[in-house]
């Protein structure tokens, strides 16, 4: 696309999804939602977003006007995420803790500086949420997990989910699509969102090895 065709579109979410599609079809493969899913495998998943959440909802929140940020209070996803890995009580491995530290620096490089940065950010998130869904039958099948116990984080919000998508995106649309330079910043915010979340994970399917002892205090 040239500079001038990316100037003349001004709906943002088919410049979102433009922007960040290699990147969605990577994380996609890392994840693999659709394929059978190991208990273990499933609470490092679970680990991996809440780090990551719990790091990035307060910084997306600050970005956004005040007048947003109860719509953003009621969309946070952590606490779910938080519930099941305290239901499921998987013993922490190393591959958990790479991860975290993982979060923590690819959180570092993500600028989220302005409202729409925080928006395009949250177009990765809340379309998680959507894609997410198609993994909660099959924890009920595969290991009797429902949204009550252990399966919250990708139950979300149920069938509200596809309504507070659409929501989402008429509010993007509103707040970040109608200047240049904010559509430019939310894309830009979105590519480096998925390139954190696929840095998060990237130890997922690292051996299970326990988890290093933290180290005594000194005296």
């Amino acid at each position: 696309m040239t500079t001038t065709d990316a100037t003349i579109e001004t709906d943002l979410l088919p410049r979102l999804r433009r922007s960040t599609g290699p990147l969605h079809d990577d994380i996609e493969a890392l994840l693999r939602l659709e394929a059978p899913m190991p208990l273990v495998r499933y609470g490092r998943i679970l680990r991996g977003f809440h780090e990551f959440l719990q790091l990035w909802e307060p910084r997306a929140r600050q970005a956004l006007p005040e007048r947003l940020r109860p719509w953003f209070d009621a969309r946070v996803r952590s606490p779910f995420a938080a519930r099941d890995l305290a239901a499921l009580e998987l013993p922490e491995d190393a591959a958990d803790t790479a991860m975290r530290a993982s979060a923590l620096a690819a959180l570092h490089g993500l600028r989220l500086d302005s409202p729409a940065a925080a928006l395009g950010s949250l177009y990765v998130i809340e379309g998680s949420a959507l894609g997410g869904q198609v993994l909660t039958p099959k924890l009920l099948a595969a290991h009797g997990l429902t949204p009550e116990h252990g399966a919250a984080y990708f139950h979300g919000f149920g069938a509200r989910t596809g309504a507070m998508w659409r929501e989402f995106r008429q509010l993007a649309q509103a707040e970040a699509g109608g200047a240049e330079d904010d559509r430019i910043a939310a894309c830009h915010a979105a590519v480096e969102t998925f390139r954190a979340l696929i840095a998060t994970f990237g130890a997922l399917d690292a051996p299970a090895t326990p988890a290093a002892p933290a180290a005594p205090p000194r005296s």
